[in-house]
């Protein structure tokens, strides 16, 4: 039995999405958990023989619930009796949410999490996709929900696709009269009485240098929808960050509004186990007095806001320079590598000028290229220190058309924030930790710490969390920044444990490997070129360890050059967004994860994106990384990633890949568990002619690769103590339908080894022709004997044979080799060539013959013991 349910509390948005639910699930029964908000019952009344059927919750049997359909909410304490459904085996539970940073305890096997204004709005995109229509009367309860929780599209929280889905559910009829009727109530005489006492309760309180304003009332009767009267509060009164406390019998709820990204209301109202967005949040408390609510919430406030930002906050570090006497044309080479648009000059470590990439350009324009940067840089500019108030940089930037304001420790250049930071903090809406940027615009979606110390827990064992602090000791010791990196972050975040860590360290990575080494009884291979080192468990488990670092290339297609960098620019030289992410080691921010790129984003919506367009023309092995993890993680290459993979291939800087760096990405790709689809990309993407001009899709080869995972699964599940290079298998099926010559061709251009090379093409060859022989004798019906299998066959390695179980379409030929393969190959002979020399025998070929002739015997049952072996053994003596 399928229901659809939603939090106790239920209002608009969780109403139109169990509507919107229904008709995904249609056979689910509509539950609500608890009770109505009054808006919501006064739409019952009025609209009775309208609205869809609702099942009361006593008349439920819990017992029979198979799959539980959540909107609006992922916590089981908000659920009430149905969260015994939630938690038990066998129950599949799908989730419709707009609070991607919630990471409830209930677990999700299906339904979508994304951050937009109103569930309905998740819903209704779901049902555009899938050309789902609603009746006019479900469109307006749907567009009720995308009304109520963004303001009539006005709050901060709104975005685009909450006006997509808007404008859809208005072309299926949705009634603006009956939203606007129910949105925006006049306010009955209670609420008008409330709100009067809460603005005479209204005061304001500094808490880490930001003012939040406070209201509270105690009431002996319930007053509804008290969220009205915060929205209409905060906007008469020009309140930045308001929360309102109103008690009314044995509960206190809490309504908060915050227009700041220091005031994350929904972080804050969570830990008195609310919810809601960082703009707009609730709770209900039990048990606990008005005063005792204030009480816990200026604790909170204590705690979780965020002081008003000083330039340390939004400076990069460290920063990139370039020596005075450096030329024109050379600073536009310095401003390309490092990807920015403005760079400070020094002279003997002082700072003298800035100069930008638009003077450059002109200067270059005016043939000017080869005078030294010194002849028009900017020589006047803001000297801010560490403690620089935001504004006053903000004042310098914009008031004075700036790009870049240094920022000094003394006379030392210890930072510096560029026009994008500045932007980006001031458009950063309500996120929390907005990250500077040296000058790399993307967006930032940090994730609470608490939310991935829980995630780390739960996911990894108690042995890797545990290493992990020991890391942040050591680097707390050695006063360097450590972080968590990589695919072993991103691997936590989609919920699997991934052991393989990345570890990256601002500062002496190898310094922090072999210190830490030390202190833990492990062994340390380093490599200073790179910055780089490998700490080496007793037990064999390996952590990597790497300064953080950027990267450039002189060539498309080269291997990159290496210098050290800030942890930003480390994570910006990578493939992906999705492996940008980062989690602090360091035992005051242990657990908080970093995201300066948006990969939070990317993964809610598995997303794969390229950081910056040249991405694939500076390494174009990306290309078959990005179709590997499309793959393996069920994700979908992002429009504007795909069409540069295109221009790639259109371009040719695959062609100027080496060939020891495309197998590789082959071999991973063939490795995975799916790699057929992988493939068919590949092919899609025209990709597969850069492994040889001839190679294509055909019906032939992709039949073989279809059979190849099914004998793949079929030897694995034999048990055998045998490893089989699955990938080496898929590549011959791949390659089924070249030639001998471009076989050949194709390995020389993927640069395998030419011992390995020759050793693969003629057992290629050789299986082939065992193939060809083996369904000759089938199709004749000649007789085989069982050691006839056995000599056409041995010496074929493991994956050829199971190629030729894949090709061949002649199910006796498959029963050859299967019996060969787990039969045949291990029978053996008592006797050995000692027991031929006894005999009298010479050493020489006559041994092979005639124990080959003994072990025909066996395999076709013509002996049983050692004596009949030697009785054979002495017929074919008399023939010599």
């Amino acid at each position: 039995m399928d229901v659809i349910t939603t939090h106790v509390n239920a209002d608009f948005d969780c109403l139109g999405a169990m509507v919107a639910a229904k008709k995904l699930y249609p056979d689910a029964l509509m539950v609500f958990s608890g009770s109505q908000e009054k808006s919501m019952r006064d739409l019952f009344l009025k609209t009775t023989g309208y609205m869809p059927p609702f099942t009361r919750l006593k008349d439920l049997e819990l017992d029979q619930i198979t799959r539980l359909i959540l909107v609006d909410c992922q916590h089981s304490s908000r659920i009430g009796k149905l969260a015994e459904a939630a938690h038990r085996p066998g129950v599949e539970v799908h989730i419709y949410d707009h609070h991607p940073g919630l990471s409830g305890d209930i677990r999700s096997s299906g339904g979508e999490i994304r951050d937009c204004g109103a569930t309905c709005t998740i819903l209704t995109r779901i049902l555009m996709a899938r050309g789902i229509e609603l009746t006019p009367m479900e469109a307006t309860l749907t567009m009720l929900g995308i009304y109520e929780d963004t303001g009539s599209l006005t709050f901060p929280s709104t975005t685009t696709d909450d006006y997509v889905a808007a404008a859809w559910l208005l072309e299926r009829g949705a009634n603006l009269n009956i939203v606007a009727d129910f949105v925006s109530q006049e306010l009955t005489a209670e609420q008008v009485s409330l709100l009067n006492d809460l603005l005479k309760s209204l005061r304001t309180i500094s808490v880490n240098g930001v003012d939040i304003s406070l209201a509270h009332v105690t009431l002996d009767y319930y007053v509804g929808d008290i969220a009205a009267l915060a929205h209409m509060m905060r906007d008469m009164e020009n309140l930045e960050a308001l929360f309102i406390v109103v008690g009314m019998g044995e509960r206190v709820y809490v309504v908060a509004r915050s227009r700041i990204p220091e005031v994350d209301v929904g972080t804050i109202l969570r830990e008195l186990g609310g919810g809601g967005h960082a703009t707009a949040a609730s709770a209900t408390c039990k048990d606990l007095t008005v005063i005792q609510v204030l009480g816990l919430l200026q604790q909170q406030l204590a705690q979780r806001v965020n002081p008003k930002r000083t330039a340390a906050d939004l400076m990069s570090s460290p920063v990139k320079t370039l020596p005075v006497d450096t030329t024109i044309a050379n600073t536009r080479e310095l401003l390309t590598r490092y990807n920015v648009n403005a760079m400070p000059v020094m002279d003997q470590g002082t700072m003298v000028g800035i100069i930008s990439r638009r003077i450059v350009e002109k200067a270059l324009y005016h043939g000017l290229g080869n005078l030294s940067v010194s002849e028009y840089m900017h020589t006047e500019f803001m000297k801010a220190t560490a403690e620089t108030p935001i504004s006053a940089i903000q004042d310098y930037i914009v008031g004075q058309h700036r790009r870049l304001v240094p920022v000094f420790s003394g006379e030392d250049l210890v930072g510096v924030i560029t026009r994008t930071d500045l932007l980006r903090y001031m458009y950063s809406g309500m996120q929390r930790n907005a990250e500077a940027v040296y000058d790399l615009a993307r967006e930032n979606l940090p994730v609470r710490r608490r939310e991935v110390i829980h995630l780390m827990n739960r996911n990894l064992s108690r042995r890797v969390v545990t290493m992990l602090q020991d890391l942040g000791k050591v680097g707390d010791e050695l006063e360097l920044p450590v972080y968590a990196v990589g695919g072993f972050v991103r691997d936590l975040l989609l919920g699997g444990a991934n052991e393989d860590i990345d570890v990256s360290v601002e500062g002496d990575g190898i310094l922090f490997a072999e210190t830490f080494a030390e202190r833990f009884g492990c062994r340390v291979k380093g490599h200073a070129k790179f910055g780089t080192a490998v700490i080496i468990f007793p037990d064999g488990f390996k952590v990597d360890v790497a300064s953080t670092r950027l990267e450039y290339y002189e060539t498309p297609g080269a291997l990159p050059t290496v210098e050290r960098s800030s942890l930003k620019m480390d994570l910006y030289r990578r493939d992906f967004t999705i492996n940008t992410l980062a989690i602090r080691l360091n035992k005051e921010d242990f657990g908080m994860l970093l995201d300066h790129f948006g990969a939070y984003r990317d993964l809610q919506e598995k997303s794969l994106r390229v950081l910056h367009n040249l991405s694939f023309v500076e390494d174009p092995t990306r290309v078959f990384r990005a179709i590997r993890f499309e793959h393996r993680l069920g994700f979908q290459i992002a429009r504007h990633t795909e069409n540069l993979i295109k221009n790639a291939v259109k371009m040719g800087f695959l062609e100027k890949l080496g060939g020891k760096r495309l197998l590789n990405e082959l071999v991973l790709i063939l490795r995975e568990r799916e790699p057929v689809r992988a493939i068919l990309r590949m092919a899609g993407l025209g990709l597969l002619r850069f492994i040889h001009p001839e190679l294509s899709l055909q019906p032939g080869n992709l039949r073989v690769m279809d059979e190849v995972k099914k004998v793949i699964v079929w030897h694995s599940l034999l048990y055998l103590e045998e490893h089989v290079e699955s990938w080496v298998v898929y590549f011959l099926a791949l390659t089924s339908t070249l030639s001998d010559d471009r076989f050949w061709g194709a390995c020389t251009r993927l640069s395998i080894s030419e011992h390995y090379r020759q050793k693969l093409v003629d057992m290629r060859i050789h299986g082939e022709q065992v193939l060809e022989l083996m369904v000759r004798k089938s199709s004749r019906h000649e007789p085989v004997r069982r050691s006839d299998i056995y000599f056409w066959l041995r010496g074929l390695s493991p994956e050829v044979l199971l190629y030729i179980m894949a090709k061949t379409e002649n199910e006796e030929v498959r029963r050859f080799v299967s019996l060969y393969v787990t039969q045949l190959r291990r029978v053996t002979i008592y006797i050995n060539g000692d027991d031929l020399k006894a005999q009298g025998l010479s050493p020489g070929p006559r041994y092979r013959e005639i124990l080959d002739r003994v072990l025909s015997a066996r395999l076709n049952g013509e002996v049983a013991t050692r004596d009949d072996e030697l009785a054979i053994v002495a017929r074919e003596m008399t023939k010599v």
